[in-house]
Parts: C-alpha cells; structure tokens; sequence
C-alpha cells in the first residue's frame, strides 16, 4: 500500500512541476527577505539536507548498493550512482515545486492559513524535525566509537543530543543566525570533503574516474522516479515529508529568479556539492581506508551543524506558523519549551513508535487538498503574470 501511495505523489510532484514551469516560465519571484543566489544555495542545501547526507553513505549505503546478492535491484548501475540517485538531481524538483507555490501561488490562496491545514502542517514540521534528531542520535555511536562501543546509545549520547537541540533552538531566536549558520555550514561541509580527500591521498585522475560512475544516475533517470526497493520507498517518503516545510522556508529568501531559473537553480546547485561529496566518500569505501579518529570527529561535527540548520529552520517556521515566539513567551520560556518538546519527540521516533513514512502520506494528502483548493481559488491566480509576486504574510 506505501508503494502505491509513494508512488502516485511522485508523479503528482513531477506532473505538477513540468505544469508550474511552463505555465509560468518567465514568472519573478521575490519572497519577503530575498538574499543572493549564494546565500540562498546555501540555506536551501543546509536546511533542505540533513545528518543523514553525512552519516549514511559511508557506513550503510555502499555496503547496500554493493550487494546486488541481497538486493538484485540495485545491480542496473554502480553504489555512487545510486547514491546521488537517492540524495541529488530530479528528487530536488520537490524542493522548487514548494518553493514556487509560497512565492507565487499561496499568498493569493491562502491555503496553508486555514486552521486545520496550518494545525496539520506544523504537526509535519514538529515530528520531521524530531525524525532529524533521532537520526543523529542513532547513527552517533558508529561515528564517535571513542565514546562507546560503536554499536549502543549511551547517556553522552542523549545529552550530546539534546545540547544540539537546545543549540538550534537558540539560534532560531533571531533571523540573523540562519545566514550565518547556513553559509558557515556550507563552507565547512567543502572543508571536511578537502579535508578527507587530503588525508585519503586521492590523486585528482582517482577523482575523475570515481566522480565519471554517477554518470550511472543520468544514464537511468527514469528508474529513480518511483520505489526501486523498501529503502527507496523510506527516502522518497523522508523527502516528501521535507517538500512542504523546505519550501515554505526558503521561499521568503528567493531573490528574483524566474520560474526557469529557480528550477535550474535547485537541480544543478545542490547536486554539484553532493556529487564530489559522494565521490570522495566512494573512495573511502571502495579502498578501505581508516576513518577512526579525526575523520570521524570531523564528520561529526559537521553532522551536528547540519542538525542545527535543520532544527533551526523548522523550530522558527512552526512557532512562526503558531505565533509560538520569544516577544509572546520569553526567549527562556521559547528556548525551553523547544528544546524539551523537540527532544521528547526525538526519543519516540528513535523508539520507531513514529515513523516518518507517515509523515510522508500526511504531506501527500496535504498536495491532492491543496490542488483542490487551488482549482476552487483558480481566479486568484489568473492574473499572475512577470509581475513581482504578492510578498508572503
């Protein structure tokens, strides 16, 4: 039955953005606090990605791809295409479909305004910020084995968790933090990769002949569109329960980029970091080679920064939705409050009491209401023209 429902919001999505694209090509787009094209990449690659970008490929991934015995799916291309197949390119398509309806399509409608569809949306936000958190807390032992047995969570692990929690849920006090954040992150991200590529002595021929097999994905786009296997099916569920917030987020930071421009924007820019990031952690894989001590720290540490990017643009877009801010509570009270909330729901979903396939249905649901609500309101988008696009309340 999750094959099915995956499946048909898949081809909804990209029905949806072939539709949005041409009918609106020349569109501007403007949110309410537009940055640069950098700055913007850099929110949306930070905030659009999590833990998982650092902590799976490695350790669980390739293993899996490689082993086509287990999983005959996967035999048609090679680990790394497979990867970048899961995490890059077409799947970013979701991102600029969310995007696009906050800039030009939702003030018009006014959709997400209505109380039970904002109480639902920001229900989506909540629990996939806590899914971010329980990730990072699972996979911690495999990175920092200094600190246990490589295998169990132990008490350092809760407490380094929730600190990372309480972190984000500070930063997200001031709008100021968000630039930083995502930019320093960014910049730290290509510092770790130069890093690990130095420490693994990859001449830059290796590169080329690693970075040459995601070529793998291109030449099989087709087969990336729906579920290859049960693991798929859980990454485009986890990316589909990410679309609506990403969207709603990085929408108030488009700068004015046409509809073309937004979409090329999403499909080529984030996927550049993420193919030298795959290919130099294939190399690792591929060789063997020893990633105990510094490397791990080092992963680590950015791994912890991409968590509190993403707990800091989910924290400040739902108390924003809720009206939950510090000049209503205190910035105690909101810090607190967040971070012990957040913290909770992290320990259900890392006790798979709650799982994020279900998150991903809900935002399915979201997208068929919401066309439907459009397709009642079409008038209030007849007009839209190259015109700036009404600012966001």
């Amino acid at each position: 039955m999750l094959t099915y429902i995956i499946s048909f919001g898949v081809l909804l999505a990209f029905a949806l953005v072939i539709f949005c694209t041409i009918k609106w090509w020349n569109l501007r787009l403007v949110g309410p606090d537009p940055v640069g094209l950098f700055t913007f990449i850099a929110i949306l690659f930070t905030s659009g990605l999590d833990v998982g970008l650092i902590m799976f490929p490695i350790a669980f991934d390739f293993p899996l791809y490689a082993d086509v015995a287990t999983e005959p799916a996967y035999g048609f291309t090679n680990p790394l295409a497979l990867e970048f197949g899961f995490w890059g390119f077409l799947i970013w398509a979701f991102y600029f479909l969310t995007a696009f309806y906050f800039c030009a399509i939702e003030p018009r409608v006014k959709f997400f305004q209505h109380g039970l569809v904002k109480l639902i949306n920001n229900l989506v936000i909540i629990t996939t910020c806590a899914f971010t958190g329980a990730l990072f807390l699972i996979y911690m032992p495999y990175y920092i084995p200094e600190m246990g047995d490589g295998e169990t969570v132990i008490p350092a692990f809760y407490l380094i968790c929730f600190l990372v929690i309480l972190a984000a849920s500070y930063s997200s006090t001031d709008i100021k933090y968000v630039k930083i954040l995502s930019v320093g992150s960014t910049l730290v991200f290509f510092a770790l990769i130069v890093g690990m590529w130095i420490n693994a002595g990859m001449s830059g021929g290796e590169f080329v002949d690693t970075v040459s097999l995601v070529g793998g994905y291109f030449g099989n786009i087709h087969k990336f569109v729906i579920p290859l296997t049960e693991y798929h099916e859980f990454y485009l569920f986890w990316w589909f329960a990410w679309s609506i917030m990403i969207g709603q987020f990085t929408s108030r930071f488009v700068g004015g980029l046409k509809t073309w421009q937004l979409l090329a924007s999403l499909l080529v820019f984030p996927s550049i970091p993420l193919v030298i990031w795959f290919s130099v952690a294939y190399y690792y894989h591929q060789n063997a080679i020893d990633m105990t001590g510094l490397v791990n720290w080092s992963m680590t540490v950015v791994g912890i920064l991409f968590v509190i990017n993403s707990f800091d643009s989910l924290i400040r877009l739902y108390t924003d939705n809720l009206n939950l801010t510090t000049d209503r509570y205190g910035k105690v009270q909101y810090v607190l409050g967040n971070a012990a909330l957040l913290f909770v729901l992290t320990l259900a979903f890392q006790s798979q009491w709650l799982q994020i396939q279900w998150v991903g249905t809900v935002v399915i649901c979201l997208y068929i209401a919401c066309i439907a609500y459009v397709i009642g309101k079409r008038e209030a988008i007849s007009d839209m023209t190259e015109t700036r696009p009404l600012p966001a309340e």
